[in-house]
């Protein structure tokens, strides 16, 4: 599995960050939808040998705009800036495109979340991208479980879970047991820690998780022969986001080492 992370970590200039990136050892990134546009660090990231593994969408969507929202405005908005992500990632070849979902639990608010979700895994089909949605603790899907049901409720060949071990670990669920119910509708992956209460983006092992609960995570994704990325996603406001990401990489590889070796 190639271990990649999401740039949005870094503050600096886009190239610095590209530089940042692969002088740490990453070849594999996840950025916004604003990243990658302009010629200059397009060029940059074929040249530092980095390739775009996903991309989300739902970072810069317009303000006042939802993909659930009641008028048509608002949500037109929203999936055109979503469908805008999904070309641009489509363009520089990226696997993946993600979404997080409604924060409005109301049935009527999810019944146009679901469809212009359905409208998006179209549009991600017809790009030959997958999207995903990630499950996210305070919204209309706070778990793992709420979205796979949500996802098999949609019922659409394109449209997957993105599985993230914070929220996970703030909705207590298991990370096994989710992966094997995920199953083939595991798109992809983000790595990061936190106090099992907050979404921190910690660095990994300096929260709840252990090198056990890391190990059954790995171990079972093994299992359902996830092929994807493992994607860190840690935080800006780190003291040291560079060192975080390159001590969370070190710690990744090892434990990735032992669980393909273990019996």
């Amino acid at each position: 599995m190639r271990i990649a992370c999401c740039i949005w970590a870094l503050s600096d200039s886009e190239t610095d960050v590209l530089r940042q990136v692969r002088d740490i050892g990453f070849d594999t990134i996840d950025i916004q939808p604003t990243q990658q546009r302009s010629l200059e660090s397009r060029l940059l990231a074929q040249e530092l040998g980095l390739r775009v593994s996903c991309v989300g969408a739902s970072f810069g969507t317009p303000d006042g705009a939802a993909l659930d929202h009641a008028e048509p405005g608002g949500f037109q908005s929203a999936i055109d800036h979503a469908i805008s992500a999904i070309q641009h990632g489509a363009e520089i070849g990226a696997d993946t495109v993600y979404v997080i979902p409604s924060a409005n639990d109301d049935p009527a608010a999810l019944s146009r979340y679901r469809r212009s979700i359905s409208l998006l895994a179209d549009a991600a089909a017809e790009r030959e991208i997958k999207l995903a949605v990630e499950h996210f603790p305070g919204t209309a899907l706070p778990t793992a479980q709420d979205t796979l049901a949500f996802i098999r409720q949609v019922n659409h060949e394109n449209l997957y879970l993105l599985y993230d071990s914070g929220h996970i670990q703030m909705s207590g669920e298991d990370p096994a047991a989710v992966i094997a119910n995920a199953g083939d509708r595991l798109g992809y992956i983000h790595l990061d820690d936190n106090d099992g209460i907050n979404d921190l983006h910690w660095p990994l092992l300096e929260g709840v998780m252990t090198d056990e609960s890391l190990l059954a995570t790995l171990r079972a994704l093994d299992a359902v022969g996830y092929e994807g990325a493992l994607s860190l996603e840690l935080s800006s406001a780190l003291a040291n986001p560079a060192r975080a990401l390159r001590e969370s990489r070190d710690v990744l590889l090892r434990a990735t080492h032992h669980a393909w070796l273990a019996p």
